[in-house]
């Protein structure tokens, strides 16, 4: 099973996600009126500055917003300035196809890593040519799989599409279609810790049966927690730190870059 190597295994390792950062391949296009290469250039000044040593770099989908392999070539020489290894999965937005040309030679879309006492799981729910997630049963079964070959380890399961309400109304209809059948896999494993997931733009962390339910911003646009129609908030761009406590135990958090001005344009292209 692929590995990321840590010098004391014994200890805490941190991992950091970035998620829907939806470059384009021009340099200047932007999303809703912000450039999304300056906003993913911007947060990656910060994880720099603030994580100096990572152990794992999640990047849970919309990679790209016009799904070209110049996009994803981008986005990997970008985050190259992060020294860590790095795994990527689809969302909504990606061309997987493409994404797979993009990482040719790389363990950048390898789906099962262990990272210290930890096992990170990457599902891919993005349909192609569909808004809305699911998992097919190939995912299902690789979870499961995961799950029951590392009895002993403590698991974060992630992909892109959020699997519970968020109290979005416009959200509801794009999440994960099946959700029942992901929970129904993770019950009969109670060493799940956290599920990951990227695609809702805002900050989530609650709590299922014991299991941590974990959403985070973007890395350009952020949507506003609690709309009932579509709205862009006037939060900054982010990501999410989390440190994997051997034990089981996990600390998160949320870190966005300071002094960002942005004018949502909502009349350019869109969401």
């Amino acid at each position: 099973m692929p590995s990321v190597s840590i010098s004391n295994p014994d200890a805490a390792v941190l991992l950091v996600q970035l998620s829907d950062s939806h470059l384009f391949a021009e340099p200047g296009a932007r999303l809703l009126g912000m450039n999304t290469r300056d906003s993913l250039q911007r947060v990656i000044d910060l994880v720099r500055a603030r994580q100096p040593r990572i152990d794992l770099l999640l990047a849970t989908g919309d990679l790209s917003q016009d799904g070209t392999l110049q996009s994803y070539q981008l986005f990997r020489d970008m985050t190259r300035q992060i020294l860590a290894p790095a795994r990527w999965i689809p969302g909504n937005h990606d061309e997987l196809r493409i994404m797979a040309e993009a990482t040719t030679g790389s363990t950048l879309l390898q789906p099962v890593v262990d990272v210290g006492n930890w096992r990170v799981t990457l599902l891919d729910s993005a349909v192609p040519g569909s808004v809305p997630g699911y998992l097919a049963d190939s995912q299902l079964q690789l979870l499961a799989q995961s799950l029951s070959e590392a009895p002993t380890r403590h698991h974060l399961v992630c992909f892109h599409h959020h699997p519970v309400s968020i109290d979005c109304a416009w959200m509801e209809p794009i999440g994960l279609r099946n959700p029942e059948a992901l929970f129904a896999v993770l019950e009969r494993f109670p060493q799940v810790k956290a599920l990951l997931w990227g695609h809702v733009h805002q900050e989530i962390d609650r709590e299922r049966n014991g299991v941590r339910l974990l959403a985070s911003p973007s890395t350009c646009i952020q949507f506003a927690p609690g709309s009932e129609d579509f709205k862009v908030s006037e939060e900054a761009p982010g990501y999410r730190w989390l440190r994997l406590h051997p034990d089981g135990r996990l600390d998160t958090g949320v870190e966005r870059v300071a002094g960002f001005a942005f004018q949502v344009d909502y009349g350019s292209n869109g969401y």
